[in-house]
């Protein structure tokens, strides 16, 4: 073999008991991890998403989509103020 760098090879990682001690740990850790930030709600508040039971409110139950021809900016404008609200969680006082 020539030119060796001298690394182990993936073989050699791979059955050490090394390497399943500390990813038998690490990847169920981060797993849990994920799923707790995802399931207490912290992600939403994190990314400022809307919650599920937030998307569709009483005045607004339609997808936000451009239906019209002629009024589609004014459209588009109303979809950029509920994507800032609820998409990025900008206050409306700048707009």
């Amino acid at each position: 073999m020539s030119g060796s760098t001298g690394e182990r090879s993936f073989a050699d990682i791979i059955s050490s008991i090394r390497y399943w001690v500390i990813h038998s740990i690490t990847i169920p850790s981060l797993f849990i991890a994920g799923w707790l930030f995802v399931s207490t709600g912290l992600a939403y508040d994190v990314f400022g998403s809307p919650r599920p039971n937030e998307y569709f409110t009483e005045s607004r139950q339609g997808i936000p989509l451009i239906t019209g021809r002629f009024d589609s900016l004014e459209q588009l404008d109303e979809f950029i103020r509920w994507l800032a609200v609820h998409g990025l969680a900008v206050p409306t006082v700048f707009f």
